[in-house]
């Protein structure tokens, strides 16, 4: 599951919709018995907690999807472990909204520009808007996972209503 499922405070200022633990979205597969393996948080590895919200164009890079690549690398090993001692692997849970971590809606409307000019910061917040599609990491995840010949579902709870979308 995505990072931020278990420790919301990696996320952007003040997107976090919880102060630690998203547990209305785990408790039932808590309950469950269901283990549960944290993904490393993309963003927060790259540019660390002082960051500003940022959309999918600005992470869309050679570069960041190269990093994407050697934080999943353990993730990954660990996941074929599981899977060749024939664990099930119920599924991959994103966050929709978020511009890494979505896994059917990401974050876009990137302009360009400083956001001191004039017009800077409410251009670029009116440009803002959620589009069908995966974020970044999701999307370097997804195609790791295939490389391994590992399948697993992607599913996902909502950014603005986390507690109303679980697998």
């Amino acid at each position: 599951m995505c990072h931020c499922l278990l420790n919301a405070n990696a996320k952007v200022y003040p997107l976090a919709g919880t102060a630690g633990v998203y547990e209305d979205v785990l408790k039932g597969h808590i309950e469950a018995g269901v283990g549960l393996l944290q993904l490393p948080c993309p963003e927060l590895s790259y540019l660390g907690i002082n960051r500003w919200g940022m959309t999918r164009e600005q992470y869309d890079h050679p570069n960041y999807r190269l990093h994407c690549e050697w934080l999943l690398e353990s993730t990954l090993n660990q996941m074929e472990a599981f899977a060749q001692a024939g664990f099930e692997i119920l599924g991959i849970m994103g966050m929709d909204g978020s511009p890494n971590c979505g896994v059917n809606r990401t974050c876009l409307g990137y302009t360009g520009g400083e956001i001191g000019a004039p017009g800077g910061v409410a251009q670029q917040v009116d440009a803002l808007r959620v589009s069908d599609g995966p974020g970044v990491f999701m999307e370097v995840f997804r195609a790791a996972l295939e490389k391994r010949g590992i399948r697993a579902r992607f599913l996902a709870v909502d950014e603005v209503t986390p507690s109303s979308g679980v697998f």
